[in-house]
């Protein structure tokens, strides 16, 4: 029995869990807070879990399992381009986006003392962590690529595998 894509389906889902887990970890245990890029790169991961976990149900055909890997590559590639981007703002090679910057509410003493205590100030451009000179966005960035290849050389085996 050919097990197709479900085996892969199910690695790149545990894969994109296991980096949500380290992200969430490394906030709430870890005391690293985000910036706003780094929230960003969670999004594609979500969206990598759920889809794998779908394409790896035994009742999705093989047309819709290849469709949906197909999918979790492609989320996999824009996961890899927001940490892409990410590593730049953080090696000041580009700005990031205008929510990178502490925009502070200055009306009043008030509203910013408000802010100021109500949320933690996170720059994008700064590494709060880094292992080896890398920091999460380069790891991520890494971690991406390689599984959004391991997505779609799956995907092309199983076509090539129906086609004989």
């Amino acid at each position: 029995m050919n097990p197709g894509l479900r085996p892969t389906a199910l690695l790149l889902a545990a894969a994109s869990l296991a980096a949500l887990a380290t992200a969430y970890g490394s906030q709430y245990f870890g005391g690293l807070h985000p910036c706003v890029l780094c929230l960003y790169q969670r999004i594609p991961h979500a969206v990598v879990a759920g889809l794998g976990i779908l394409a790896a149900l035994p009742f999705v055909t093989p047309v819709q399992r290849r469709l949906l890997v197909g999918l979790v590559g492609l989320a996999l590639l824009a996961g890899a381009g927001i940490a892409g981007f990410h590593h730049g703002v953080e090696q000041l090679w580009w700005k990031g986006t205008s929510d990178c910057s502490a925009a502070l509410d200055t009306s009043s003493f008030e509203a910013f003392r408000a802010q100021i205590l109500g949320n933690p100030v996170v720059r994008c451009d700064e590494v709060p962590w880094s292992l080896f000179g890398l920091s999460m966005a380069s790891y991520n960035f890494i971690a991406s690529l390689i599984l959004a290849a391991v997505a779609f050389t799956a995907l092309a085996r199983d076509i090539r595998k129906e086609r004989g």
